[in-house]
């Protein structure tokens, strides 16, 4: 989850690691610190706390000039988040510096059998135990990326590992393992990252790396083995995006940035996938027509948001193909002994395709036989290249922790791909196809109106500002938007929210309600089958005394008499309505962080994308 950087070039290296570390703090921001060599010795800066910290230290306790540099933002997983425990890491005799993403399983045994040697432990992390490996390493293997081949092939764990050597100025090298990594090529320059944001402003030429590799760069090469000192292949690729698309842009929050993107995202997502006639075209999809119509189960796989983006698109999969579809958390997916056979399709939903839980059970239903259909917003990440088949979502960067533009194009995506199998299979989708892919390529449109009538839901946060609970309400696709919604208030502003499915209210949840306790209500279209009955769900809990935040569609006057505060929606399917539901949910919870004085883009102790399980 940590933001690495590398960098050996002509450049100041301080410069261009504090840069790329700004770009890459939404994945981690507990600590920050940074190597560089120079002289033959490597000197270190770290503080806890947020990047800024670091950046006041080093105008406090300035670093010498240097051309080769490494750096790192912490999210935490051993040790406090302090200065001690921040990386980089250093070895006893300060030739070296490690810096770390992932866990080292078996740290334990590595740092007791070093304590036994003698050597002293400054921290309490496991990343330290390799610093040190890799000084007794040297001792006998020259040459800093063979010793890391060696320390490599005795730890256990995901991890990616980036060092540097005093003797070796001009030489950065990594190691990979289940864990991200990416090289950007540059123009007598290269650079290492855990994210191709940490160097777009440098290059756009990125380099895959696969697992169990190790990488070397200088400022003219880059060589890349496997943990035995072999030879490995690798696969270049140019990043679509330019700088400024990872910037602000003018607004406040990146969160802010990225839910106005959204009209243009679900855009983006379906340009070029669906034609006049409505027939859909997967171009690299990966998955032959003949595969497709042996499939009798598809399993989706996520975790957070995308977990709820499959739960929104099992409606759609199931309506329009009549393929059975489990919808499972990705954490608890292969610890279940699950029901695998060559005609499951497991879709594997993540937006930095590096998430560790995710990538875990897409590997688990491989190994049992299952073909995996990956779902994603990052080109080159891991869980995409080992998938079987692979639907990129083309939202662009997402820099705020919140998801928000990845969640609407994840189900549009699934959508896209539950109408393949629908025309391949020809179950249609219920309807003429024509209608349904014209109702989703209005979406964009649909978003923008949501977009330009937010000002009354930021004043429902202010009135809201003191609740304690706050509960939201769904039937069908509308129960995982509730779902979203209260997940998204639990990050941002750090409240008490759950989302229920309202027909369940009766049997317990309705226990909760009580005088004052605000309750966001998803009424589905006025000719959906459900309406009537989350109509009286509004009754009951209006009732009780709660306080009652209805979503309904223009023209919808049936809830009018039972809602303290309504949010209109533009008339849409029910299948397509999340895409406009969401929205104001996104906005009620950033407005309610902001007002209680919290860091939207970065919620305490979360972290953009989760590398360990």
């Amino acid at each position: 989850m940590c933001g690495i950087v590398g960098y050996v070039g002509p450049q100041q290296a301080q410069n261009v690691v504090i840069e790329g570390l700004r770009r890459l703090e939404y994945r981690g921001y507990d600590s920050a610190g940074i190597a560089i060599v120079s002289d033959q010795a490597i000197q270190t800066r770290k503080k806890a706390g947020k990047l800024a910290n670091l950046e006041a230290e080093l105008v406090d306790s300035p670093i010498s000039p240097s051309h080769t540099g490494i750096g790192h933002t912490r999210w935490a997983t051993h040790g406090a988040p302090n200065d001690v425990n921040a990386h980089p890491h250093v070895s006893e005799d300060g030739t070296i510096a490690v810096i770390h993403n992932g866990i080292i399983e078996n740290f334990a045994m590595l740092r007791d059998k070093l304590i036994a040697e003698g050597v002293t432990l400054r921290s309490q992390t496991d990343t330290e135990v390799v610093a040190h490996l890799l000084s007794k390493q040297m001792k006998s293997t020259p040459g800093l990326a063979d010793a890391l081949r060696e320390v490599c092939q005795v730890l256990t764990g995901a991890f990616t590992l980036v060092v540097v050597h005093a003797d070796t100025p001009d030489v950065v090298v990594a190691a990979r393992r289940n864990s991200p990594l990416v090289v950007g090529r540059g123009d007598g320059e290269n650079f290492l990252a855990s994210d191709v944001a940490a160097f777009i402003a440098h290059t756009r030429n990125a380099i895959e790396l696969g697992q169990d590799q190790i990488v070397e760069i200088t400022p003219n090469s880059i060589e890349v083995t496997d943990f035995y000192g072999k030879p490995a292949e690798f696969t270049e690729y140019e990043v679509t995006w330019d700088a400024a698309a990872a910037e602000k842009g003018g607004f406040d929050l990146f969160m802010l940035k990225e839910i106005a993107e959204q009209p243009k995202a679900v855009a983006d997502t379906l340009l070029g996938r669906i034609d006049k006639s409505g027939k859909v075209t997967l171009a690299d999809l990966g998955l032959d027509d003949a595969f497709l119509k042996t499939i009798d189960k598809i399993i989706i796989t996520a975790c957070g948001t995308a977990y709820h983006s499959g739960l929104i698109a099992k409606y759609a999969i199931e309506h329009w193909t009549r393929i059975p579809c489990e919808v499972e958390l990705a954490s608890e997916f292969r610890y279940r002994d699950p029901i695998l056979t060559p005609t499951t399709l497991v879709v594997a939903i993540s937006q930095s395709g590096e998430t560790m839980d995710t990538l875990m059970a897409m590997r688990y239903a491989r190994e049992q036989g299952a073909k995996v259909l990956a779902i994603c917003n990052s080109n080159g990440s891991t869980i995409p290249r080992e998938s079987d088949a692979v639907i990129y979502t083309h939202a662009g960067p997402e820099i705020a922790v919140a998801s928000t533009k990845a969640f609407l194009t994840q189900i549009v995506a699934c959508y896209l791909f539950a109408m393949y199998l629908a025309q391949t299979r020809g179950t249609g989708y219920g309807k003429d196809a024509a209608t349904v892919a014209l109702e989703l390529s209005d979406m964009p449109s649909m978003i923008d109106l949501v977009l330009d009538t937010t000002e009354g839901v930021k004043a429902i946060a202010k009135e809201l500002i003191d609740k304690q609970s706050v509960l939201f309400l769904g039937r069908s696709v509308g129960f995982p938007v509730a779902l979203e919604g209260a997940l998204k208030l639990k990050e941002l502003a750090y409240m008490h929210a759950e989302g229920f499915a309202a027909g369940e209210l009766k049997h317990g949840p309705i226990a909760l309600i009580e005088d004052g306790i605000p309750v966001f209500v998803v009424v589905p279209p006025q000719d959906d089958e459900l309406h009537d009955k989350i109509v009286s769900n509004i009754q009951e809990v209006r009732a009780r005394g709660a306080l009652t935040i209805v979503l309904a569609e223009e023209g919808d006057e049936s809830i009018n008499e039972f809602s303290d505060h309504i949010i209109r929606l533009p008339k849409c399917p029910a299948l397509m309505q999340p895409l406009v539901a969401t929205v104001p949910l996104q906005i009620f919870s950033c407005e309610m962080a902001t007002v209680k004085g919290y860091d939207v883009d970065q919620p305490r102790n979360l972290a953009k994308s989760v590398t360990v399980e």
